[in-house]
């Protein structure tokens, strides 16, 4: 029999837990798998019980959260045999999108419970793990003015972008990539992806692939940012990242410097560094389970 652990962030999602629950139940509770329910109250909480779960020999994790939360249980899964599962329930669901998962919870228990498992790249900055994007300019910063809406959705990332151009200080960055040096004046983009999007249908990368062994840079510099957004066909067709003033460029290691620390966004959280940033890919690290 196989064991399922459900880990559920009470604060996600639209009508309560218990939608949620109730859309698993239906799919999931059969003869074969002995599924269980439990509340992540916190990061700290959420990780200690899907440790005690690997523990026990739970076969699949499922997460019914946004990427934050998929962030925090997908980690302690990292380079295990335990595959992990999305029911999405966040504002964005860059993870979720990118993998075509249904956001509707009786479809995504559904999609899951016939899909297959893959392994998926998992990328990582100094010791953090991240999913699907990490990102270190105004495309950073402007998460931290986000998560102090009272709301989410499209409507307050646009607004926080908005307000972040205002206040953003470009500075520049030395970069070195599998061993090539690149210097970048003031960019205002410079977001390093797993997967293709940032969450709701915004694409950053929409070429990445989850498990071809490298991470994709996209690169934008301050002075060129005009000209790029002037283009907006290119958004709507997702070419823009071929755009000859974009830069675009897979990678497998890269070590980045900053003048002035400031803070970066990993798969929508925030995280504070200090000194060098060092990224690398860790080739098929992750079990998922994704839609047929």
């Amino acid at each position: 029999m196989k064991q399922v652990l459900v880990l559920i962030n009470p604060k996600s999602g639209i009508g309560g837990p218990w939608r949620y629950i109730s859309a698993i139940e239906e799919v999931w509770d059969t003869p074969e798998h002995d599924v269980s329910f439990q509340f992540s109250q916190s990061a700290e909480d959420g990780a200690q019980k899907v440790k005690r779960a690997i523990d026990r020999g739970t076969d699949t994790v499922l997460v019914v959260g946004g990427d934050g939360m998929v962030n925090t249980i997908g980690s302690q899964l990292v380079n295990t045999p335990v595959r992990l599962g999305v029911i999405p329930a966040g504002s964005g669901n860059g993870f979720a999108r990118h993998f075509e998962i249904p956001l509707h919870p009786a479809a995504a228990a559904k999609a899951l419970f016939e899909g297959y498992t893959a392994a998926i790249d998992v990328g990582k900055v100094n010791d953090r793990f991240f999913f699907v994007t990490c990102s270190m300019a105004w495309d950073g910063a402007l998460v931290e003015t986000f998560e102090k809406f009272p709301f989410r959705g499209i409507v307050p990332y646009v607004l926080a972008g908005a307000q972040q151009l205002l206040e953003y200080k470009a500075q520049p960055f030395y970069v070195e990539a599998d061993g090539k040096a690149m210097h970048f004046k003031h960019p205002l983009i410079f977001t390093v992806a797993n997967l293709s999007q940032f969450g709701n249908a915004v694409y950053v990368a929409p070429d990445a692939k989850a498990d071809d062994g490298n991470l994709e840079l996209v690169a934008i510099e301050k002075k060129d940012m005009p000209i790029v957004i002037a283009q907006i066909h290119r958004f709507i067709e997702k070419t823009f990242h071929q755009h000859a003033l974009v830069t675009n460029r897979h990678f497998k290691k890269m070590t980045v410097r900053r003048e002035n620390p400031s803070p970066i966004q990993i798969d929508g959280e925030i995280l504070n560094v200090k000194g060098d940033i060092k990224i690398e890919v860790i080739p098929s690290a992750l079990n998922v389970i994704i839609p047929r």
